[in-house]
């Protein structure tokens, strides 16, 4: 981790990590579309069992970085579910149900 030497240098580490976290979603939400392709139902696509096991994973990763593992959930949450969202919008307009 890199060690600021004033406030304006920590806001700057920040702004870049802010655009990083944005690519990555971004990138995150693009395989979602492609893994649309891959499912016929939305039971495919609300798949729980990956959910839970993303969300587990997820806040074992908190844990070991020292980071509010209820904040990673509840982050985790509102992206799923907006992306499972989209993966079922990508099905309907392929005409998969």
């Amino acid at each position: 981790m890199k060690k600021c030497n004033s406030l304006q240098e920590v806001r700057n580490e920040i702004d870049k990590i802010d655009t990083q976290l944005v690519e990555l979603i971004s990138e995150r939400s693009h395989l979602i579309r492609q893994a649309a392709g891959f499912k016929e139902s939305v039971e495919e696509v609300k798949a729980q069992d990956r959910i839970d096991d993303i969300m587990q994973r997820v806040r074992k990763k908190a844990i070991e970085l020292n980071v509010n593992p209820n904040m990673i959930s509840e982050l985790f949450k509102i992206m799923i579910d907006e992306m499972v969202e989209t993966e079922i919008s990508e099905l309907r307009n392929a005409g998969n149900f």
